[in-house]
């Protein structure tokens, strides 16, 4: 449960006014002193970020926002990052003080709500205050899941952190409950699944990047079988296997060779694309890389990277990936890059987006950010739709997932 990376946890954003008591309700859940508190307003700066394990919803992460309504001198940088912690949240936790509700509440209500984002009213200070049966009601018109807690009880802690963990299974989304398989659903119980995986600069010594590790995690979960094996010594491996393997991953870079090396009723694909189904929309992403055969002279091109390493020599976003492009369209775009939870605003200006793997964000935000694109009319795709597009073999790698290869088609 530690070691469970943040991108894979449920995130729970607590948000309300400064001083409402936020980081001592964060405090009161963890059993430990994660947050300062102090009766100055604006205690809390950042977004103060605690991973735990909250049975029976498994890891998940808690985030503390700087309070709504800061007026100091920093709050108008502190309120656009509570902000981005909005996005983030899976589900949302607005605190507020016993028989206090007004402008900053309501705002925050109508943005989690355009959102489209599970949220509960948590009323604090119920030790310093009874809430009002009419302020009840109020709160109880907005949303029925209302919770009163004292964040400052010793004794009734237990029954508090019940009675919270009982409302967040009601309104946690069931796909966060019960997560989508990445692999193990192509691969049938007993079935092999072949993981190609070169050895590159960029991966960490001594370890396996991330998605490779989830993909071989996945298969055992349901039953299968993994192989992992360099892409130099794949067709030897391939050609001594008594029977063909259920499906074939591979590294996007090397697709290309792994395709052809594959015969042609083995299921192939990509861990880019895994990760398009299992953090995004894969249907939405297969039918944006089509939009790569319509580049022009000048287009502008959006890389965007959620995580933030040290670009070497030969970097997959930031040199890569441009580089392929301009050689399929045949002319010189202009390409801006993006990394981290950093995203611009004006996503309009693009002609295309071409988003990573995603493998350091939730699923929530690269939905966010699927859904901004779709808003602005801007076609989005990612890293291994992108590079299977351009190196020819696309329909090859979509074909485990034929919704998808259907709508890459008609567009």
């Amino acid at each position: 449960m530690d070691k469970t990376p943040k991108s894979l946890r449920m995130h729970f954003g607590l948000f309300g006014r400064v001083n409402v008591g936020k980081s001592s309700f964060l405090n009161m859940i963890s059993g430990q002193d994660v947050a300062i508190t102090s009766p100055v307003p604006g205690t809390t700066t950042d977004v103060v970020e605690k991973a735990m394990e909250l049975l029976p919803l498994g890891p998940v992460v808690f985030l503390d926002t700087a309070g709504l309504e800061d007026v100091s001198a920093l709050g108008e940088l502190r309120m656009e990052r509570s902000m981005r912690a909005l996005d983030r949240s899976d589900v949302v936790l607005l605190l507020v003080e016993p028989n206090r509700w007004g402008a900053a509440e309501e705002s925050l209500v109508e943005s989690v709500k355009s959102k489209n984002k599970p949220f509960v009213i948590i009323v604090n200070k119920a030790d310093l205050a009874a809430p009002s049966d009419s302020f009840m009601a109020t709160l109880k018109a907005v949303t029925v899941n209302v919770l009163a807690v004292s964040s400052v009880v010793g004794a009734g802690r237990d029954g508090q952190l019940n009675a919270l963990k009982q409302l967040l299974a009601r309104v946690c989304p069931e796909d966060l409950l019960g997560p989508a398989a990445l692999l193990g659903d192509l691969v049938p119980a007993g079935g092999l699944a072949v993981m190609v995986v070169p050895i590159d600069l960029q991966a960490p010594k001594g370890r396996l990047i991330l998605p490779q590790v989830q993909a071989i995690r996945d298969v055992l979960d349901y039953d299968g079988a993994a192989l992992v094996v360099k892409e130099r010594e794949y067709a030897a491996f391939l050609a001594n296997l008594k029977e063909p393997p259920a499906l074939v991953v591979c590294d996007s870079q090397v697709v290309m060779k792994v395709a052809a090396d594959t015969p042609a009723g083995v299921k192939l694909t990509t861990f880019s694309i895994l990760f398009a189904r299992f953090k995004g929309d894969l249907i939405e992403l297969a039918r944006g890389a089509a939009h790569i055969g319509r580049l022009h002279a000048g287009d502008r091109v959006l890389i965007a990277e959620s995580c933030t390493h040290h670009a070497l020599e030969d970097d997959i976003g930031r040199v890569k990936i441009p580089r392929w492009l301009r050689q399929y369209a045949g002319c010189d775009l202009v390409v801006e890059h993006y990394a981290g939870r950093d995203y611009p605003k004006d996503l309009e200006k693009y002609q295309l987006i071409v988003h990573c793997g995603s493998c350091m964000l939730t699923r929530g935000e690269m939905m966010l950010r699927i859904h901004q694109a779709r808003e602005r009319g801007v076609p989005v795709t990612n890293y291994g739709l992108a590079i299977a597009f351009v190196q020819g073999v696309l329909r090859r790698a979509l074909g485990p997932f034929p919704a998808a290869l259907n709508a890459f088609e008609k567009a």
